[in-house]
């Protein structure tokens, strides 16, 4: 049964479940919960982990060589007990590793490690993928954790994201879920994005390139949050229309392509690991004082 792991330093606290290796809290000394409580009449996610594929399959069938697997959406791995494998006072590390059962609708063999870590007031949450097979290993992997809008103690404020890089990255739109056209003009200005909830009425806000490594969520005169990502390079933002929360969201992957392929090699952004070898990616969030 899924049980739950508590890390903590002077600044954060975090509590971690085996079931998707998924974060279920981020409070800061003073009480307060950043991360979204997954409230079921919005949206049961927190911060679940997307694996081996980002977004969803045509028909929720992938094909690989030809052959079609069921997969549902953002794939398998947020579904699953992973095992604990180390723990500290602020860190800890879990592991799903292939089974008979993940083979069944992933033909591969893989480990898939999830590390979160504390240090004063940021949190690196660390995935690491290894090809543990001997043919190469096709897959997309991306982070998809929600924090409270209005963020705590900012209720009434303009919130709004903004771009280390100050780009206007271009964005596409969602064809029942899947990659669609890139639309005409971008949501940012000169790296900002002022947040309303009528953006998200046609679904996520997905910029496949351009948003950088580093960005701000925070509300005007207000607490802010700071993100970095490392090896993600497609960042996504979404929200249940009018649901109290914000999806931060870093892949590196992408839904496939309305109209295209259900082949996961042919999806954007996939990535192919070699047999032996392993890749690591991440994001850290830093709450401001």
């Amino acid at each position: 049964m899924p049980h739950t792991i508590r890390i903590e330093n002077a600044d954060l606290i975090v509590e971690v479940s085996t079931l998707g290796a998924e974060m279920q809290s981020l409070k800061t000394a003073d009480g307060r919960n950043w991360l979204w409580n997954g409230d079921a009449t919005w949206w049961t996610g927190r911060s679940p982990i997307l694996f081996p594929i980002v977004g969803k399959a045509p028909g929720d069938m992938l094909a690989v060589n030809g052959t079609t697997y069921p997969m549902a959406q953002h794939g398998i791995a947020r579904r699953r007990e992973f095992t604990l494998v180390e723990q500290n006072t602020n860190a800890c590390c879990h592991e799903l590793a292939s089974t008979s059962e993940t083979r069944a609708v992933y033909p591969f063999d893989f480990r898939l490690t999830l590390e979160h870590r504390l240090d004063g007031r940021k949190l690196s949450v660390t995935a690491t993928v290894e090809n543990t097979g001997d043919t190469p290993l096709p897959f997309g992997i991306g982070f998809h954790p929600a924090f409270l809008w209005p963020l705590p103690g900012a209720e009434n404020k303009l919130h709004a994201v903004t771009l280390d890089n100050g780009a206007e990255p271009g964005v596409v739109q969602l064809e029942d879920g899947l990659i669609g056209k890139t639309l005409p003009t971008s949501p940012f200005k000169a790296g900002r994005l002022e947040l309303s909830h009528s953006l998200f009425d046609n679904d996520a806000l997905i910029f496949p390139e351009g948003g950088g490594t580093a960005l701000t969520y925070g509300a005007e005169g207000g607490p802010s949050l700071f993100f970095t990502f490392q090896n993600l390079p497609n960042i996504a933002l979404w929200q249940k229309p009018g649901a109290p929360f914000l999806c931060i969201e870093p892949w590196h992957g992408m839904a496939a392509h309305a109209g295209g392929t259900a082949e996961l090699v042919e999806r954007p952004y996939t990535l192919a690991l070699a047999a032996g070898d392993a890749m690591r990616f991440g994001f850290s969030v830093e709450i401001g004082r």
